[in-house]
């Protein structure tokens, strides 16, 4: 059986789906096609149905629950590595309801929704490649961004500033880690095969983690950061237990991000099992 994956070019993606991809671990007689895309048209391919497998942030997981169940490996979630609100002048929160315009990485991605969650109140948000952002700010389209992926780890150095950690927020408010992104499998596919993708998919985690030189050649492809220490500090920061397995506190956390979504009016109600048990 042939099934189709989405990825993003983000390190912690190549990292762990590394093994499964090129045939490291035993695949169990699945092959698998990726495709490569920023984690916003992975959102707009799931939104599609277009795909089996795929990356997916936590908030446009909402619009498509009826059509995928959340893999419990593969997830970008934990402490101290939320989205960062940053600008050129040192604006404070306080400043940010009554700014021009603020640049966002992509109206489904997680960052998105705890931008709004943190402030009820917002100026004009528009939408960029995520590593379009630093730059837009200091060419003055937009007077602060919001910043994922590698780029928490190069804005300092661009002359820019944080205006707050949506993280922190997010933890400070929930005491639970931060709900990034996760692996989710279209619920099309038979409850057999969505449990061996699961185990596959917790394999090539595994396998990264003990051989941490194996997907070098992989991340380094597609990096959009190409400094080696760059993209080793971004996959220390995202991928860690909870991409092994979610459990409770993982488990909660998701479930905890999409209800109060839902609670804010921009997410609707889910109503059925969002798990692979």
């Amino acid at each position: 059986m042939k099934l189709t994956v989405g990825l993003s070019t983000c390190p912690n993606d190549t990292f762990i789906f590394d093994a499964m991809l090129h045939h490291k671990i035993d695949t169990a007689g699945l092959e698998f096609e990726y495709i490569m895309a920023d984690v916003e048209e992975l959102n707009r391919l799931a939104m599609k149905g277009e795909i089996d497998i795929t990356k997916i942030s936590f908030h446009a997981y909402a619009y498509i629950a009826d059509k995928y169940k959340i893999l419990d490996s593969g997830s970008a979630l934990g402490r101290n590595n939320g989205p960062l609100l940053i600008s050129e002048l040192p604006y404070t929160p306080d400043h940010v309801p009554n700014l021009r315009k603020i640049a966002i990485p992509g109206k489904h991605t997680t960052a998105n929704l705890l931008l709004h969650l943190a402030f009820p109140q917002l100026p004009e948000l528009e939408e960029y490649l995520f590593s379009d952002i630093e730059q837009a700010i200091l060419e003055g389209m937009v007077d602060a961004g919001l910043i994922i992926h590698e780029t928490r780890f190069t804005y300092q150095t661009k002359g820019l500033k944080k205006i707050m950690d949506l993280g922190e927020f997010w933890e400070q408010t929930t005491d639970l880690p931060v709900p990034l992104g996760g692996i989710i499998i279209n619920r099309g596919k038979d409850t057999d095969t969505q449990h061996l993708v699961q185990e596959i998919l917790r394999k090539s985690v595994e396998f990264a983690f003990e051989n941490p030189d194996e997907p070098y050649k992989f991340i380094k492809q597609y990096a959009q950061e190409m400094d080696e220490q760059v993209m080793y500090n971004h996959i220390k920061l995202y991928v860690n237990d909870f991409t092994i397995s979610l459990g409770e506190q993982g488990r909660k956390s998701i479930t905890s991000l999409l209800e109060k979504g839902y609670q804010i009016g921009m997410l609707p109600p889910i109503t059925e099992p969002i798990f692979v048990d």
